[in-house]
């Protein structure tokens, strides 16, 4: 009876690792197996090269990858092949969100069930074209600089992207030895317009104030007063430079980013009031961008002390955003409280393509009632027109604004803002830029990066 036993448990043991290393191979093989199938020394496999034919271009045609008997080229002008590696991503599929290795399916026809076995020699690979124009990318990298950050400009009318930048990044066609093991390249695998989760700082102030116009009804009557810094819990909470900004209305309490103003009301508020307008603007959850999955951002002040959710409601805290959060929020405003949903590919042709699968325009679930979008753009308007200057934009009609500066602590400096939109229908682009670990400020370090993109969007007229 004994050994029955010892072989009963032992073969329970031995089933249990049988059917947990089976779903982990299942696991591995649907997120996973795209790449294996694509390794040239499995071309003998399918009879055919693992690499067949395709391009992708920008919305005007411009050719950023090619593939053609089996072999990869990228565009010539190595500032286009810098500014857009992590939309086309790397040889290597190192950069998840890149285009070679989200949409192997359209370029290669490769897919879970048939593996490679569907690819005939007659058959040519997809051609995809992007929303982004090349141009756009070229000059949001040349306006970063060699620092480290973000850029992403839409159009909030039809959801597409005009410009994706990330850095640091790296030439594709001439990828770096010491790729992963040199600091400069530390971060360029991610494209961290979709997959950054980064301290925002007062643009975070522009959902606190949702929050506001959801749950205080007298905002717009009420007087602020600020000495520069409050107590709370014992510690501070103070605004830039403790700078204080005298007795003032909500409009302008928002345009100076009164960092005492934003903590009471968070307070005021509480954490669960907090919480559910933030998550009815849907930061704690991840989005697709044509099957791209967008990080989630974070809000959570469930353990916070009162001066840690005053914090919260500055942007700080453990408050946390990412570029296509911000700028998909801000299309809802622009919009009337439902966004755009957001679109990188244009269209997608070719022997292995999914017609009218991607190129379509498409309303997202409401962030927000029209009301409380009104009244956004009646506040973010009013950044700009009382605090900022038209001037900044270059002669971009009615845009809205907030800048903000995410401090990181210790030596790590800050995360340098800029967001908002156009209202006017004729140029209707929104903005995210993001610089990190800079020393400035978000009107001084992203400002000139938005303000150029905003400007050559409408010189180019793109729509």
């Amino acid at each position: 009876m004994k050994t029955t036993g010892k072989r009963s448990i032992f073969l329970f043991f031995f089933l249990l690792a049988f059917i947990g290393g089976l779903c982990f191979f299942l696991f591995e093989y649907v997120t996973d197996g795209g790449q294996w199938a694509m390794q040239p020394y499995n071309a003998h496999l399918s009879g055919t090269s693992t690499v067949a034919n395709g391009t992708v271009t920008d919305r005007n045609g411009l050719t950023l990858l090619k593939t053609q008997n089996g072999k990869r080229s990228y565009n010539d002008d190595e500032r286009v092949r810098l500014s857009t590696l992590h939309l086309i991503g790397d040889t290597e599929g190192n950069i998840s969100t890149g285009i070679q290795n989200a949409f192997k399916t359209e370029l290669t026809g490769y897919n879970m069930v048939t593996g490679l076995a569907d690819i005939k020699a007659a058959k040519q690979g997809g051609s995809i074209r992007l929303t982004v124009d090349s141009d756009l990318n070229k000059l949001a990298y040349q306006k970063l600089n060699g620092r480290k950050g973000a850029a992403v400009l839409t159009n909030w009318k039809t959801g597409e992207i005009l410009c994706m930048v990330s850095t640091p990044t790296f030439d594709p066609a001439n990828p770096p030895s010491d790729v992963k093991k040199n600091s400069q390249y530390s971060g360029a695998f991610v494209n961290k317009v979709l997959s950054g989760q980064m301290t925002p700082g007062s643009i975070f102030k522009i959902l606190t104030t949702a929050a506001a116009i959801q749950n205080i009804p007298d905002l717009d009557s009420r007087t602020f007063h600020c000495n520069g810094s409050i107590t709370v819990d014992g510690s501070p909470i103070i605004c830039t430079n403790r700078e204080a900004h005298g007795t003032m209305n909500f409009q302008r309490a928002l345009a100076d980013s009164c960092n005492v103003t934003f903590a009471k009301l968070a307070i005021e508020m509480g954490k669960d009031k907090m919480t559910a307008a933030v998550n009815s603007l849907g930061l704690n959850e991840p989005f697709s961008i044509d099957g791209l999955i967008s990080a989630k951002g974070n809000y959570n002040v469930s353990n916070a002390s009162n001066n840690q959710l005053g914090w919260s409601g500055v942007g700080q805290y453990t408050d946390q955003v990412s570029p296509a959060y911000m700028v998909r929020l801000l299309g809802a405003i622009a919009n009337g409280g439902a966004p755009e949903e957001l679109r990188l590919i244009k269209s997608v042709s070719g022997d292995l393509a999914s017609p009218g699968k991607y190129g379509t325009a498409r309303v997202g679930r409401a962030m927000m009632t029209s009301e409380v979008a009104q009244r956004l753009q009646k506040y973010l308007r009013g950044d700009v027109a009382t605090a900022y200057g038209d001037d900044m934009f270059n002669g971009v009609k009615q845009v809205c604004a907030k800048t903000g500066t995410g401090e990181l602590g210790g030596e790590h400096n800050n995360n340098g803002w800029l967001v908002g939109f156009s209202a006017d229908e004729s140029t209707p682009y929104a903005f995210a830029v993001v610089v990190e670990n800079t020393e400035n400020y978000g009107s001084q370090s992203a400002g000139p990066i938005a303000t150029a993109l905003l400007s050559a969007a409408v010189a180019r007229g793109e729509k």
